[in-house]
């Protein structure tokens, strides 16, 4: 993606004495090393944390709201280490003072579309000249404050109308019942994310599937048993057929950690994204159905942070 900011030109000190270049202005008390761009720009810092290497493809965009108008502060990168590849931009001198809301964007790269993605990944609204950024700032992905959710062990895609004394290999994330039902604290998501539910051993994390819906079956039955349709009417997974690399199955999902996250649609990372607003690791002797268990809240892995102008 383009950047949509103003560059920096380096140029060297001129030595005192030397005349002026043909059109070219000198003036006896231009002591700094930047040219000043045509239009009048003030420098803008984005102190984020939290946020994590996007993959190839992507990147991050910061955005300025001027007037109910999106203007951009430029795009960057985040490295495997969390850094940023850059903090600071120029931006219009005026635009910034207009400014209202800062929102931050994830964005295909490289992107000839000049306006904000569906991807709002956090937002803040500014109080002089700081905004304090967050994920439950509209239009963000939301507000993850009261998280809360339960999930039961059982296998109702291997019963076949009996229960076969395995429940152990299935996750279902709701209240235990006839039929189960949700049993989800979790704000609607806005286009451009959806949930998904992972179990994670010891070789890595096994998607349950995608939902948006708490009381609806997810996007995926893959691993489910010969009755995939006899799941309940929430989501979850029983891991019977076609392990992932590494995998054993049937899997055993007491002693793993089971987690809900927020990802970006489309997602290019068969892993989980950044946000993760519920865990729980799973005890080795966790009871089954119809025993339900509680999820953690996990909100310090929300991106946060502030920009100043």
């Amino acid at each position: 993606m383009n950047l949509n900011v103003k560059a920096i030109l380096n140029r060297k000190v001129v030595l005192a004495g030397l005349a002026c270049l043909t059109m070219v202005a000198c003036s006896d008390d231009d002591n700094d090393n930047n040219i000043t761009p045509a239009t009048p720009s003030a420098n803008f810092n984005a102190n984020l944390s939290g946020l994590e290497d996007l993959g190839t493809g992507y990147a991050y965009e910061g955005w300025i709201l001027v007037n109910g108008t999106p203007k951009s502060t430029g795009v960057f990168t985040v490295d495997a280490n969390g850094i940023a590849s850059q903090t600071a931009f120029w931006v219009d001198a005026a635009d910034l003072a207009a400014a209202t809301k800062y929102i931050l964007t994830i964005e295909p790269s490289p992107d000839n579309d000049p306006t904000p993605s569906a991807h709002k990944l956090i937002a803040g609204d500014f109080s002089g000249s700081t905004a304090t950024i967050s994920t439950s700032v509209a239009p963000a992905v939301g507000d993850f404050s009261m998280a809360a959710g339960t999930y039961f062990l059982r296998t109702p895609t291997d019963e076949n109308g009996m229960n076969n004394g395995n429940d152990e290999n299935g996750i279902w994330f709701g209240a235990p019942g006839t039929p189960p039902t949700a049993n989800f604290t979790l704000p609607s998501l806005p286009a451009g994310w959806a949930y998904e539910g992972w179990v994670v051993t010891s070789a890595g994390p096994i998607s349950t599937g995608t939902f948006t819906d708490f009381g609806s079956r997810d996007l995926s039955n893959m691993f489910s048993g010969t009755q995939a349709n006899a799941g309940p009417p929430i989501p979850g997974e029983d891991f019977f057929n076609n392990p992932p690399a590494g995998q054993t199955f049937p899997l055993d999902v007491r002693g793993k950690t089971v987690v809900i996250s927020v990802e970006p649609v489309p997602d290019n990372s068969p892993m989980p994204f950044l946000l993760k607003p519920l865990i729980h690791p799973i005890s080795a002797t966790a009871g089954t159905a119809p025993m339900f268990h509680n999820f953690d809240q996990n909100l310090g892995s929300l991106p946060t942070g502030t920009v100043s102008r």
